[in-house]
């Protein structure tokens, strides 16, 4: 009996282990990436885009047997684009659920606040649209950008503008809660339109608003005073359809520029009659067999989900957040990453050297790499929205030495 017990003890140890070691490699056969989204507040159809688009690519690498036979599990947290929440939900994806990398924040108010987090917590996080000058390049080696600075794009949308509307003067309004549209507007725009010889009107005296405002008539009334032969709006897409709206409402039909915030199709719908200048590195409608393919892709899962708009377009965003994840999986694959978690920090590493070395990743528009300040360096579009669609009317690269 002795003997039967003790080889029934036995067997239930191996057992035991046998179903430990089984559950070790079942944790181990995953690869883990984070995203920060901002899934509500005011960038929300962003972050919900951006969130059908990771669960397509998700099920896309899956379905395709995984990533060197280990299964993507992507954990994606809402930031409600408020700092401090993007910062903890960095925290608990680096922390708690132990992630490789993560793909965002989305703003750059968001990045400020949290890069110094990664830098910390020594994880890679790319943002899909933050692009307020130096917020990488303060935060290094960890932090990168999938997005071109707005000084650089400014430079070639600029001349355009002015060549394009015999632009002589402008005058700017902008959305002084947000750090990207603060900067295009205050900084980054008056300079450009000063090294071109354009004159800005109101430059002692900027018009703003605050992110949310639903009534910016007396705002366009003094822009309209002033007469200008182009306006600047600092603004995503969503704040800067309500002042093309009202401009339009008071009769002030003048071209608009501003930077890679104003991309959507929705705000060509605000005033058709209106030409809006704008820097992209995607849109929706662009040529090229993977932007088409991802296009067709991603449109009819967009349309399907709750909380956005029927005729919603994929936009720049959701490309970016796309090439980020499919970047982090290219890592995977070539650096030899598994996955195990007694591995974790030292794959964290290897991730972050194959993004600062990496040279020639076919993103949805063409080759990416990164310069030493962690921005993309990708192709760009300088495009025109009149008449309700989009058309390339400048091509560039990032960097002067070409793409």
């Amino acid at each position: 009996m002795i003997g039967m017990r003790n080889a029934f003890a036995g067997g239930l140890v191996a057992a035991a282990a046998l179903l430990t070691g089984l559950a070790g490699a079942q944790a181990q056969n995953e690869i883990v990436i984070g995203a920060v989204v901002p899934s509500s507040g005011p960038f929300a159809e962003w972050g919900r885009a951006n969130t059908v688009t990771l669960k397509m690519l998700e099920k896309q690498v899956n379905d395709a047997g995984g990533i060197n036979g280990a299964k993507l599990k992507l954990v994606i947290l809402d930031d409600g684009a408020k700092p401090a929440q993007a910062a903890n939900a960095l925290r608990k994806l680096a922390g708690d659920d132990k992630v490789l990398a993560i793909a965002g924040p989305l703003t750059s108010s968001a990045c400020e606040v949290s890069f110094p987090v990664a830098n910390q917590l020594e994880v890679v996080a790319t943002s899909q649209a933050s692009s307020k000058p130096g917020v990488a390049k303060a935060n290094r080696p960890w932090a990168f950008r999938n997005t071109i600075d707005e000084g650089i794009l400014a430079k070639a949308s600029v001349p355009y503008f002015k060549k394009t509307f015999n632009v002589k003067s402008v005058a700017v309004i902008y959305d002084a809660k947000d750090a990207v549209s603060n900067s295009i507007a205050t900084k980054i725009m008056p300079g450009v339109f000063k090294g071109e010889g354009i004159t800005v009107s109101n430059e002692n005296d900027l018009i703003s608003f605050n992110t949310g405002d639903l009534d910016v008539s007396a705002q366009v009334t003094k822009l309209k005073s002033l007469n200008p032969d182009g306006v600047v709006v600092g603004a995503d897409y969503s704040q800067a359809i309500t002042v093309i709206r009202e401009m339009k409402r008071q009769g002030l039909i003048k071209p608009v520029i501003g930077g890679t915030p104003l991309i959507s199709s929705a705000i060509l719908k605000a005033a058709p009659e209106i030409p809006v200048i704008a820097p992209a590195t995607f849109y929706a409608t662009m040529k090229g067999a993977k932007a088409e393919k991802f296009v067709a892709d991603v449109t009819p899962l967009l349309k399907k989900e709750s909380g956005l708009p029927p005729e919603i377009e994929p936009s720049m965003y959701d490309a970016n957040i796309y090439e980020i994840v499919s970047m982090y999986i290219d890592g995977v694959k070539k650096a030899g990453i598994t996955g195990k978690p007694d591995q974790l920090a030292a794959e964290r590493v290897k991730l972050r050297d194959y993004m600062a070395n990496l040279k020639g990743y076919e993103g949805l528009g063409g080759q990416i790499h990164f310069n030493a300040d962690g921005d993309a360096i990708k192709h760009f579009f300088i495009v025109q929205g009149e008449k309700g669609a989009w058309s390339t009317k400048v091509t560039g690269c990032s960097a002067d030495g070409g793409c």
